[in-house]
């Protein structure tokens, strides 16, 4: 109940980010600004996850962490309630940058809860579990939103979110088990004696590196997809939150493989994840024109992509020391929200200067290097096993 109650407060947290993407038209309408620009609000988001997360965890890091979600929840349901009743687009941008704030701390936290709720050899499944709530974000909570903007206009979409957040904030406050803080159970440091070196930042800080490559490749296409789908693939509008469905189904599935499958051996998983997800954006960029078989690459796409986060979240934690996991998961917040903001503002001046369909090719190359990486993390990992 505990990992269902987290990954339920991912849910919330990653809809909440990631809704704009499937509400620029509608957004842009009633603002009277650019799509750009409100793919723009993705990187403001994400830029201030980056600004706050280290320094705030490191500020709180004797609070308890229970608590500190179920606050978290409450701030975010106060910045999606703003961003309903916003009057112009700076209103937003400052609703968006509260709720930015406590998307950083939450993950900073979430990122190592699950690896403290289970024994090391089932992080892997816990970790897919937590996240699972992300890819139901991706498979509903994007999707549903998008509908429901078009409906009865964007505005109710971020309203009904933050009352979700309130009934999430109930929830985990009801069912997740407290854990104790590291800082409780690891003996005090002498004065005057020096910490010892941790020997797996290097490794750490390497799939840091991994996420905001990938990420800043990701984000830079996906914040601007829905215009891909209807212009590129000639997809009509009433039709995106369809296939954006599908997307996220497909994401779901690659999260069970990630979790069942690669669990134990996130390293293998990474590789074939990141050569699959490149295979697929190659095809959807190449066969955009052709229905049959872009739908089945943007498919392809969101089976492969999805298995990337639990597999990346896995790596980490398997990589990273007990002792380090609470600073290598805030560290990695910090890596992955570089890449979303990064990524949707690289994105967006590109599309800007009406580079959209440069946008897969800038994804692919990116891909690439973080295979690279991910190839050098697994022999600096053999090499510091054999030492």
């Amino acid at each position: 109940m505990g990992l269902i109650a987290l990954a339920g407060a991912v849910f919330l947290s990653v809809t909440s980010e990631m809704i704009p993407t499937g509400l620029l038209p509608d957004m842009s309408a009633s603002l009277g600004v650019s799509e750009a620009q409100i793919g723009l609000l993705v990187t403001v988001f994400a830029f201030t996850v980056v600004i706050t997360s280290t320094p705030l965890t490191a500020l709180t890091k004797r609070w308890p962490r229970h608590g500190m979600i179920v606050g978290i929840l409450i701030v975010l349901a106060v910045s999606n309630l703003l961003t309903a009743v916003a009057p112009d687009y700076t209103f937003v941008v400052i609703s968006r940058i509260l709720g930015g704030v406590a998307h950083g701390m939450f993950w900073s936290i979430v990122g190592a809860y699950a690896g403290h709720l289970v024994p090391k050899e089932q992080i892997g499944r816990a970790v897919s579990i937590t996240l699972g709530g992300g890819t139901l974000a991706f498979v509903l909570g994007v999707p549903l939103g998008t509908f429901a903007g078009h409906l009865f206009g964007w505005r109710l979409s971020f309203a009904f979110l933050a009352v979700l957040m309130l009934v999430g904030a109930a929830l985990v406050w009801k069912f997740l088990p407290a854990v104790e803080r590291d800082e409780d159970t690891r003996p005090r440091r002498v004065r005057g004696t020096a910490r010892p070196k941790d020997a797996t930042i290097l490794a750490v800080v390497m799939v840091c590196l991994v996420a905001a490559v990938t990420m800043i490749g990701h984000y830079s296409f996906y914040t601007f997809v829905v215009p891909f789908l209807t212009d590129a693939m000639g997809v009509p509008s009433g039709n995106v939150g369809g296939l954006l469905f599908f997307y996220g189904i497909a994401g779901a599935g690659g999260l069970v493989i990630a979790g069942s499958v690669f669990g134990p051996r996130p390293q293998l998983g990474l590789i074939l994840a990141l050569v699959v997800t490149g295979i697929s954006v190659v095809a959807l960029a190449v066969f955009a024109a052709i229905p049959v078989l872009a739908i089945g690459a943007f498919v392809l796409w969101g089976l492969s992509f999805g298995a990337l986060p639990p597999l990346l979240q896995t790596r980490l934690l398997h990589t990273s020391s007990p002792a380090f996991r609470d600073t290598a998961s805030a560290l990695y917040t910090t890596s992955f929200n570089i890449g979303i903001g990064g990524g949707a503002l690289l994105g967006a001046v590109i599309f800007d200067a009406g580079g959209l369909m440069t946008l897969p090719y800038l994804y692919i190359g990116l891909l690439a290097v973080a295979l690279v990486l991910v190839v050098v993390i697994g022999r600096v990992t053999r090499a510091r096993q054999l030492a």
